[in-house]
C-alpha cells in the first residue's frame, strides 16, 4: 500500500462513518439508554418481569450498537490525525505501521455495518435450528452430523449456548433429524444465513470403491418467539403423537413415552421434543418450536412473494452453500458467489467471516 491508496482508504472510512452516523444516530441511542438507566432505578420497573426484560433486551442491542459505532470512529480519526502528525515529521516508522494496520481498520467499519444489518426485529433473538438429510441414507446422514458439529463448534466460539431439543441417530451412522436452540446475542440474525440446503461433494467413506459422492442436508432456522406471539393453533389444526426417547445417556431414556412430536396438518411441519423427563415440558417446547417455524414460514411466505420465488425442495440446484472435499476443495456460497478455500476450518465451526460476507452481499 502506498501513499495514495492509504489517504483513499482513510477518506472512504470517514465518509462511511459519517454516513454511519447519520443513520443510527448516536446522540438518540446515548439518550435512549439513559432513559432505561433512569427507569431501572425506579423500583417498580422490576415488578414487570416481562416488560423489563423486553427493555434489558433492547438496552443490550443499544449498548453493543452504540460500543462498535464509538469503537470504529474513533479508531478511524485516530488514524487519520496520526497519519497527518507522521506525515508532517517524516515519520517513515509510523506511516508503515498504519500501511500494515489498514486491514484492521477496514475489519472494525465491516463489524459496524454487520450490527447495523442484525438490527431486524427478531436478530436479537435465539435461533431454533433443525437439520434434515436428504435422499441418499448413510451419506445425507453422516452430512447432516457434520453440519450440526459445525454449528456446535461455531457457537462454542461465538460463546453461544446450545439446548439440543430433539435428536435422531442414523442407522449405520450420522443423524436422522436433530433440533436445537442457540442462545445468545444475535444468534437468529446470524443464523438466518444457514437457512437453506447445503451440498457436500466428497469421496465417500461409505463406500468401498472409494467414489465421489454428493449429499444435501437441509437447515432450518426459526427465531425463538415468545409465548404470547398471535398465532393461533387450534387442537384440530394438530395430531400430537408420544413416543420413547432415543438416544445416548441417562437412566430415563427408553423407559416412558415422555417424548412429543406435534404435526401441522395444514403445512406437515413438525416439531419434535425429548429433551425432557418430563412430557408437559417437551410438549411445551415442541409447542413453541411449531409457533417459531409457522412464523418463520409466514415470513419466508412474504419474502417468496416479495421475491417471486417458490419454497426449494433438498436436491440438485437449490442448494445456498457447496462445500467440495474432492477433487478439490472448496466452499462457496450461492448468495455472496465468494469461494473459500479452508474447508477443514470451515467444517470445524469458522463460518463467522462466511456468514458475515452473505449478510453483505444480501444487503447490497
Amino acid at each position: 500500500m502506498d501513499s495514495y491508496e492509504y489517504t483513499e482508504l482513510l477518506k472512504k472510512l470517514t465518509t462511511k462513518v459519517d454516513n454511519i452516523s447519520q443513520i443510527i444516530k448516536p446522540e438518540q441511542l446515548q439518550k435512549r439508554l439513559l432513559e432505561i438507566e433512569e427507569m431501572e432505578q425506579d423500583p417498580s420497573f422490576w415488578s414487570d418481569a416481562k416488560s423489563a426484560g423486553e427493555i434489558q433486551k433492547e438496552k443490550t442491542s443499544l449498548n453493543s450498537l452504540f460500543n462498535r459505532y464509538a469503537k470504529a470512529k474513533n479508531v478511524v480519526y485516530d488514524a487519520v490525525d496520526l497519519y497527518e502528525m507522521a506525515n508532517s515529521e517524516n515519520d517513515e516508522s509510523t506511516i508503515e505501521a498504519l500501511y500494515k494496520d489498514a486491514t484492521n481498520l477496514e475489519d472494525h467499519i465491516t463489524n459496524l455495518e454487520i450490527a447495523m444489518m442484525l438490527s431486524g426485529e427478531n436478530d436479537a433473538n435465539n435461533a431454533i435450528v433443525s437439520i434434515h438429510p436428504g435422499a441418499g441414507g448413510t451419506e445425507s446422514q453422516d452430512w447432516a452430523n457434520m453440519l450440526y458439529r459445525m454449528y456446535l463448534r461455531w457457537a462454542e466460539r461465538c460463546g453461544f449456548k446450545v439446548e439440543i431439543l430433539d435428536y435422531q441417530e442414523g442407522d449405520e451412522a450420522g443423524i436422522k433429524d436433530v433440533s436445537f436452540i442457540v442462545r445468545g446475542e444475535n444468534a437468529y440474525g446470524y443464523m438466518k444465513v444457514e437457512n437453506g440446503i447445503h451440498r457436500l461433494v466428497r469421496i465417500s467413506p461409505f463406500d468401498a470403491n472409494a467414489k465421489r459422492h454428493t449429499s444435501f442436508s437441509s437447515v432450518m432456522v426459526s427465531p425463538e418467539v415468545d409465548d404470547d406471539i398471535d398465532i393461533e393453533i387450534l387442537d384440530k389444526d394438530i395430531r400430537i403423537d408420544t413416543y420413547r426417547s432415543g438416544g445416548s445417556g441417562g437412566q430415563h431414556v427408553n423407559k416412558t413415552d415422555s417424548a412429543i412430536r406435534i404435526t401441522h396438518i395444514a403445512t406437515g411441519i413438525v416439531a419434535q421434543c425429548q429433551n425432557d423427563r418430563s412430557q408437559h415440558k417437551n410438549k411445551a417446547s415442541a409447542m413453541k418450536m411449531l409457533k417459531s417455524r409457522l412464523y418463520e414460514l409466514e415470513l419466508e411466505k412474504q419474502q417468496a412473494e416479495k421475491d417471486g420465488v417458490e419454497k426449494s425442495e433438498i436436491g440438485w440446484g437449490h442448494q445456498i452453500r457447496s462445500y467440495v472435499m474432492a477433487p478439490y476443495q472448496q466452499v462457496k456460497d450461492n448468495r455472496s458467489n465468494i469461494a473459500y478455500s479452508q474447508v477443514n476450518n470451515i467444517l470445524d465451526g469458522d463460518i463467522t467471516k462466511m456468514i458475515e460476507d452473505v449478510l453483505i452481499a444480501q444487503k447490497k
